[in-house]
Formats: structure tokens, C-alpha cells, sequence
């Protein structure tokens, strides 16, 4: 009796494990302008594209995501409140259930036209 528990209690939980290993999407990467910053729910928007075909990519940026500026030429650490719309950043991310998720992010540069 207890060898036929075991199996059936296998038999739901193996399943369920398995799907939980496979709610990533392999990482993707964009380079764009920051939209928008929220600090409070650590999200922010990148607005990328060429020519018409404009995009917009909301991510969610865990704490451990290392944030860095280029201008130092070493890659200086800063926090995400210091990205301000109008950054160029270039962000490496991954999909889950839940959305886009950031795995680094790069300020590289500074829109100056059309950012008041």
C-alpha cells in the first residue's frame, strides 16, 4: 500500500516540477531608448525599432540585476533610479509567466533630441 501512494503522489508531483523548469524563455536582448522608470515596482520601459516598426518591451528588474553606465569606459555600477527617460541602454532579458524579466542592463549613452 504504501509503494502505490508513493507512486501516485510521483505521478502528480513530476509533472508539475517539469513545467515549473520550463517557464523561462531562452534571453533575448534590446537597445533602445529608456520610456519610462518605475522605482516603486521596479519596472521600466525600452522603446526600440527602426524606420515605422516601433516597439515598446516593459520588463520587471529583480535587485541582483547589475545595472552599469559605459561613460566610464569600465562599466560603473549605478541603481535604477538613475536611469532617466531618454537613456540608451542595451538590455539583455529572458521571458517567464509573469512577463519580461532584465538579466543586465547597460546605459550607453543620451537621446538629446527630442527628450525635454
Amino acid at each position: 500500500m504504501h509503494r502505490a501512494t508513493l507512486l501516485s503522489l510521483a505521478s502528480f508531483v513530476v509533472p508539475v516540477v517539469l513545467v515549473a523548469q520550463q517557464t523561462t524563455v531562452p534571453h533575448d536582448s534590446v537597445q533602445g531608448a529608456v520610456r519610462t522608470v518605475d522605482v516603486r515596482t521596479r519596472s521600466l520601459e525600452v522603446t526600440s525599432g527602426v524606420g515605422y516598426a516601433i516597439r515598446v518591451v516593459r520588463l520587471q528588474v529583480p535587485a541582483a540585476v547589475p545595472i552599469t553606465d559605459r561613460k566610464s569606459g569600465q562599466g560603473t555600477p549605478i541603481n535604477l533610479a538613475e536611469l532617466k527617460p531618454g537613456d540608451v541602454i542595451r538590455v539583455s532579458f529572458g521571458g517567464r509567466q509573469t512577463g519580461f524579466v532584465a538579466y543586465t542592463i547597460e546605459r550607453v549613452g543620451r537621446m538629446e533630441a527630442g527628450v525635454p
